[in-house]
């Protein structure tokens, strides 16, 4: 469990779910660690990891306040080796029954930010001499998915930015990773957070749980956990990847597959 060790990195919407448990991975594995969320519930989580792990508060959609995260991250520990752009937002609703603003928001949070964070981090990490960017899609930026038409604009954009600034980085030869992340059914806060008429049954009344909607459309008929994601994050973040830039890892107990 120190694959990670003396690495820096930050992780953006760490406050809870899958950014709380990738955290706490890179902490176990050796990484120091800037937590960061527009939730200052992440001060609590970044104090129960211990001295390895500090928290700040971050708006990801806020240009202005990248430049200070990665500046804190410099001052702290003096390098930047991974960033996950995890944070981000789902948006639910037919396409006619979703405003702009819906759709410039979500596209904000879940595309918009990682574009930012990624320009960023790349300066800071060709200064400690590479690192790895792991941006968090889903599945949905696999494949469409019904109700998700802005969470699928997004997320598909992330998986398609993401191999681009790879290529661009290749280009460069300083040694820069970038690779998307997609989750599949995930048993999270945020999921349980969305409304009853967001996880309705399309065959009952009842809204659906994380376990039960796995069980309709995934394969391993089972929701996954964070700590699911959170060790993909750890293998990508470390140099056993260190051959691996520009792909997707898909985690989603086979519903892609299918």
């Amino acid at each position: 469990m120190d694959r990670l060790d003396g690495k820096v990195a930050i992780v953006t919407g760490a406050a809870a779910g899958i950014g709380e448990a990738t955290a706490r991975r890179f902490a176990a594995e050796g990484a120091s660690v800037l937590l960061t969320d527009i939730s200052e519930e992440g001060e609590a989580v970044a104090a129960s990891i211990g001295a390895k792990a500090v928290f700040a508060q971050q708006d990801v959609t806020d240009e202005a306040r990248w430049e200070e995260i990665i500046a804190l991250a410099l001052a702290t520990w003096g390098r930047l080796d991974i960033l996950v752009n995890n944070a981000g937002i789902s948006m639910f609703g037919v396409v006619t029954n979703l405003s702009f603003a819906q759709w410039k928001r979500c596209i904000s949070v879940d595309l918009d930010s990682v574009f930012l964070g990624t320009r960023a981090a790349i300066p800071a990490m060709r200064q400690s001499g590479g690192g790895s960017i792991i941006n968090m899609s889903s599945m949905a930026g696999i494949t469409g998915q019904r109700t998700l038409s802005a969470y699928c604009a997004a997320k598909g954009g992330v998986r398609f930015f993401s191999k681009a600034v790879a290529l661009d980085c290749a280009d460069a030869g300083d040694n820069i990773r970038v690779n998307s992340v997609h989750p599949g059914i995930i048993d999270t806060p945020i999921f349980r957070a969305t409304t009853d008429d967001q996880r309705r049954s399309p065959v009952g009344p009842e809204p659906l749980s994380p376990d039960l909607l796995a069980g309709m459309v995934t394969p391993m008929k089972r929701a996954g956990r964070a700590e699911d994601i959170a060790a993909a994050c750890a293998y990508l973040a470390s140099d056993d990847a260190a051959f691996v830039t520009g792909t997707e890892l898909i985690v989603d107990g086979g519903s892609c597959a299918a």
